[in-house]
């Protein structure tokens, strides 16, 4: 059964793999980053030459901090320590140098200030990006621990003016959050009124509630001195004890005096000390790592019950996901072909929304229809084909030397042929308009075809393809309504003509009037009356034949031949079609661990939650 302390273990590395998969800070991983805010680390806070350092090095029990005067904390260091079995050896690893364990705690020294300096240069100023670094030893009690820059009331020569409240801005960024513990770091031989680290963490956590305060240099105050006042609470009360330490001696750090011999040392100071020998039992390094352990422990109890719940909000959201990227391509070409015509299908019905009105763009077609075409029909030169000049001209130029005795019969042929003539622009002007709309909608539909992203080869197979059979349907549908327009052109409607003469001897104008100017003009506007009825009739059969011949058979055979000809394909071609963009693939492998470390997750936080 899984004890709270593995639980412990588990928080450090759910953050940890929280930070190592991304999600933490991630603008578009709202749940990673809420997860990641509700596990509880210490964030430890203190002025400048405070002691931060050697109280973390107590808690570590080694040596790895860089030290020097001035701001040595350049940059946050997320500390996570990692309590593993047995007696294996201590090692640590960075974040930004994964797999790589380092046993000699002088090189992870080196390595925190030489990434500190490749983000800041070998200068003073500071930077908000944290190094994550994790420690493994038997010796550690699991903790999460955020050393942070050491707060500062001038900037010195190299600094911005700036700094001073940029430091303070980074460190509240830290511990305003609610499950943040404080470790606020004052020296003894300071007036604890003038402790920053007292003074922010009051104004974040005015109760207290979640404070640990730790006075060190003990060693260093006064003689005559004490900071009983404080360790009792008379000083400044604290819902938790106040914890006192004794750092080592700038003697020991420079002759490397291990960290036994110096734990060793504190506990004899304390236990000899007149003045601390009765709080010895709650002084001290180890008691303090043993406190901040047992406390994290009464928090993530309380907590278990909104852990889970984010993680199973993860784990909704992840499994989604999955869905969304698509499981791993099987190697079986049968599954690899359904897969395809799966995904096609999947493109299809997106590229049917769009023109049957369940997604936007089909309407441009009828516009096409309802406006272009008739706009274009308008704007058709009729008037200068129908000038009395050009009128006089074709009908006599059609009789030769005979006359005409009654109608210019020939002549009103080519009139009406030659006007005619003119709708054949509007008619593939139409059929190139819808054309255009179709490729358009072809590529609106691939690009939101969730299932094709993973698969540019296929996406670019399938827009090929698609494009082919467009260009098929628009060759195809420019003859149907070219066709139109020769019909009528092959055959005039009699009925018309037939009322003409009727008409006009009503009206006491006989066809073979003595004014031939007028004579000329009522051919012409004959002949534009029966115009003006054929456009009527191709205004509304042009857009028939087009629906027919480009739309109807993009709906129902666009990827016909692509189908078969994916039947006909070998294994190999079709893998190759399969072939996936390797972002995506990284995406899914990334998702894939996530899911397992919250998976894992659950199962042990629920395990934990009944070890009673």
């Amino acid at each position: 059964m899984a004890t709270m302390e593995s639980l412990i273990g588990l928080v450090n590395r759910i953050q940890r793999a929280c930070t190592v998969l991304g999600d933490y800070g991630g603008a578009d991983n709202n749940a990673f980053s809420s997860l990641w805010e509700a596990l509880p680390s210490v964030a430890v806070v203190g002025g400048q030459s405070s002691g931060k350092s050697s109280v973390l090095e107590s808690i570590v029990g080694r040596d790895f901090l860089p030290r020097g005067s001035g701001i040595v904390t350049r940059r946050p260091l997320v500390l996570q320590l990692h309590q593993v079995e047995g007696d294996a050896q201590d090692y640590a690893e960075f974040l930004h140098m994964p797999g790589r364990k380092l046993t000699d705690f002088a090189l992870v020294r080196k390595e925190i200030q030489d990434e500190t300096d490749r983000l800041t240069g070998k200068t003073k100023q500071i930077s908000p990006v944290p190094i994550h670094l994790s420690i493994y030893s038997p010796k550690v009690v699991n903790l999460t621990l955020v050393d942070l820059p050491g707060l500062t009331k001038v900037a010195v020569e190299g600094q911005q003016e700036s700094i001073v409240q940029d430091i303070e801005n980074m460190v509240r960024s830290y511990i305003e959050k609610p499950n943040c513990i404080i470790l606020a770091i004052s020296p003894a031989n300071q007036d604890i009124a003038t402790s920053d680290a007292i003074k922010i963490a009051r104004e974040v956590d005015p109760s207290g509630e979640r404070t640990f305060g730790v006075l060190t240099k003990l060693d260093l105050m006064d003689k005559g001195t004490n900071a009983l006042d404080v360790l009792e609470g008379r000083s400044y009360r604290l819902q938790h004890p106040w914890v006192g330490i004794v750092n080592r001696s700038q003697a020991d750090i420079n002759r490397n005096v291990d960290m036994i011999f110096s734990r060793r040392k504190e506990r004899e100071y304390f236990a000899t000390s007149p003045e601390y020998g009765h709080l010895a039992h709650k002084m001290g390094s180890e008691y303090l790592a043993k406190l901040l352990s047992q406390y994290l422990e009464s928090v993530i109890r309380a907590q278990i019950p909104s852990i889970i719940s984010l993680i199973n909000k993860t784990i909704e959201e992840l499994e989604a996901e999955m869905d969304r990227i698509g499981r791993p391509i099987s190697m079986d070409a049968g599954a690899q072909l359904y897969t395809i015509l799966d995904l096609c299908r999947a493109f299809e019905r997106i590229f049917k929304e769009h023109l049957d009105g369940g997604r936007a763009g089909g309407d441009r077609i009828y516009n096409v229809f309802d406006n272009q075409l008739p706009a274009a029909l308008r704007k058709l030169p009729f008037d200068r084909h129908l000038s009395l000049q050009n009128v006089k001209k074709v009908v006599s130029e059609a009789d030769g030397y005979q006359p005409h005795l009654i109608a210019p019969e020939q002549g009103y042929r080519r009139l009406i042929e030659g006007a005619l003539s003119y709708f054949r622009g509007p008619a593939e002007a139409s059929v190139d308009a819808v054309h255009y709309v179709l490729k358009e909608l072809v590529r609106k539909s691939i690009a939101e075809t969730e299932e094709l992203k993973r698969f540019p080869t296929l996406q670019a197979e399938l827009a090929a393809a698609t494009n082919e059979a467009l260009e098929r349907f628009r060759e195809e549908s420019k003859k149907a309504t070219l066709r139109l327009v020769d019909m009528e052109s092959s055959y005039l409607t009699v009925e018309f003509f037939r009322k003409l003469p009727q008409e006009v001897e009503r009206a006491g104008n006989p066809p073979n009037s003595a004014n031939p100017q007028g004579h000329f003009r009522r051919i012409g506007s004959n002949v534009l009356s029966y115009i003006g009825m054929v456009s009527d009739t191709l205004r509304n059969t042009i857009p028939k034949a087009v629906v027919y011949c480009q739309v109807r058979e993009a709906k129902l055979a666009l990827l016909n031949r692509f189908y078969v000809q994916m039947g006909k394909k070998e294994a190999e071609q079709l893998l190759n079609l399969l072939d996936e963009d390797p972002a995506l693939m990284e995406r899914r492998k990334q998702c894939a661990k996530r899911l397992e470390l919250y998976k894992a997750a659950r199962d042990e936080i629920d395990s934990v939650s009944w070890a009673r």
